[in-house]
């Protein structure tokens, strides 16, 4: 009776998840601890994508496809994160929260629903019994998955070899992929996402195809919450007044990779409505800067 009336493992998704993440948050509220922060809500992706389909116990080809997707990013995330957390010794994102336990809460929270939400696809998938034969929305959705994985593993990659360097220290990176994209790494993520949900189509039916929450969610929460405007706020406050970062951020998207040539000869208007370039990702700028930036563009 239980396993039918959860038969799309929602409500055990769900309290596995705030199970874990209880627990990590106990270590940090504690402990003042946070550097299992980002491992904590990776792994709790391979946790649930990994139960999920051993519990099913179906095995098909789909399901073990998208589970291993999940599997591989969230190993190669989670274990990127960790080590960079322990080199460079602290997470500056925790800087107000560690003696301000509503705001910790409130963080732990949206964690929570981010993994649960975001996993949503793969729960599904693993949980139905139907097994349609591999279309060409599998394959469009697992090269989606390999192209954002790519970019955001090699986004990260050269970001923490950019920072590394002593010569880099208070510099914003520029280099490689981040020529192209001022965050190149949550266009990556966002992109083999929306690959999983893709795959997820074919076994879909009525109220399942709710599951496009989980890419939604995804997107809205870094345009506008935890990722683009935490980080924009900081670079801006931090680089504001130096001319090349203004050129810089002129002529590089926010998410889409484009060549700077193009992005930056393209009308405001044009970057503010198809290239989600929003006013709040400039509002720390100084005044004066963001005159510059906004007249020259």
């Amino acid at each position: 009776m239980a396993k039918a009336l959860d038969s799309h493992f929602l409500a055990l998704t769900s309290i596995v998840t705030v199970c874990y993440q209880f627990i990590f948050f106990v270590v940090t509220a504690l402990l003042k601890f946070d550097k299992v922060t980002d491992f904590a809500g990776s792994t709790n992706f391979i946790i649930l994508s990994v139960l999920t389909l051993v519990i099913k116990g179906s095995w098909h080809f789909r399901q073990v496809v998208l589970s291993l997707l999940v599997l591989v990013w969230g190993l190669r995330l989670g274990l990127f994160l960790l080590m960079r957390i322990f080199q460079w010794g602290e997470d500056r994102r925790f800087d107000k929260m560690r003696n301000n336990l509503g705001k910790l809460v409130v963080f732990w929270i949206f964690q929570a629903m981010w993994v649960w939400t975001v996993s949503l696809p793969v729960t599904i998938v693993n949980a139905s019994g139907k097994n349609p034969s591999i279309q060409a929305l599998d394959i469009i959705g697992w090269i989606m998955w390999s192209i954002g994985f790519s970019l955001e593993a090699t986004a990260d990659q050269q970001k923490l070899s950019f920072k590394n360097l002593p010569r880099n220290r208070g510099k914003w990176c520029n280099v490689g992929v981040w020529k192209f994209s001022r965050h190149p790494n949550y266009f990556g993520e966002i992109f083999l996402w929306c690959g999983i949900f893709l795959s997820s189509i074919p076994v879909l039916e009525g109220a399942e195809w709710l599951v496009i929450v989980g890419p939604v969610f995804l997107t809205l929460l870094l345009f506008f919450l935890s990722g683009i405007p935490l980080l924009e706020d900081s670079a801006d406050k931090k680089f504001g007044n130096v001319a090349e970062y203004r050129l810089y951020k002129k002529v590089t998207s926010p998410l889409f990779p484009l060549p700077p040539e193009v992005y930056g000869n393209l009308p405001l208007w044009f970057k503010k409505i198809f290239l989600f370039e929003f006013p709040l990702y400039n509002r720390n700028l100084p005044r004066e800067s963001f005159l510059v930036f906004k007249l020259s563009t």
